[in-house]
């Protein structure tokens, strides 16, 4: 389990669960998200929002991933444009762990 900051003083955190990050990995989440400034703001999370939100009625079958994603960090009322970023921060290193690890094996 992680936990990310969402605001810039500390008051308000998210749990982030290793479950979440690979749903994020799985659907490509934040592929193609941020524009060519690179800047988070509020319309990047909704855009994320608007996206996922595409992606739970497009699915036939069973998308309780998503929907414990959006339940646990998407829309989780302290997640704002900072806690995205965090969260992105995240996931990155993240995905670079386990190429960690396997170095560090060999």
């Amino acid at each position: 389990m992680f936990t990310i900051q969402t605001n810039q003083s500390g008051t308000r955190s998210i749990n982030v669960s290793e479950e979440n990050l690979a749903t994020i990995e799985k659907y490509g989440l934040f592929r193609h998200l941020i524009d060519s400034n690179g800047i988070v703001d509020e319309s990047v999370l909704e855009k994320l929002r608007l996206n996922i939100r595409d992606l739970i009625a497009s699915q036939e079958g069973n998308c309780k991933d998503l929907l414990d994603l959006c339940i646990d960090v998407i829309y989780h009322s302290n997640m704002k444009a900072f806690g995205l970023n965090q969260l992105i921060i995240l996931y990155l290193q993240w995905l670079n762990q386990p190429v960690e690890e396997a170095a560090e094996t060999e």
